[in-house]
């Protein structure tokens, strides 16, 4: 039961995504969202806007602050889960170690 409704599931968001593909707009046309104005303004304004000679590093630093602080705050936390289950699997194998040998 549970199962089939994974299948279910997967296999609906499955057509919904195929059915997506159609409305996407074709490859390098101009008038698709990444070439907008906000990527020509960061360009174009970067510099005079931040002081800064790296337009690159103005863009992560300033205009994408909290989108970067947000990804690292989920490497953070991710590194933590698996630091934290690691170590939890060995303390449970020595507190074992030390009941059977009471």
């Amino acid at each position: 039961m549970k199962k089939s409704f994974v299948v279910f599931v997967l296999g609906g968001l499955l057509m919904v995504l195929l059915s997506s593909i159609p409305e996407m707009p074709p490859m390098g046309n101009v008038n698709n969202p990444s070439f907008n104005q906000v990527s020509e303004y960061y360009i174009s304004q970067a510099i005079a806007d931040t002081n800064t000679p790296n337009v690159i590093a103005s863009i992560i630093t300033d205009y994408r602050a909290f989108d970067t602080l947000g990804e690292t705050t989920v490497l953070f936390t991710s590194i933590t889960a698996v630091i934290s289950v690691l170590s939890g699997k060995k303390m449970t194998s020595i507190m074992k170690r030390e009941d059977s040998n009471e």
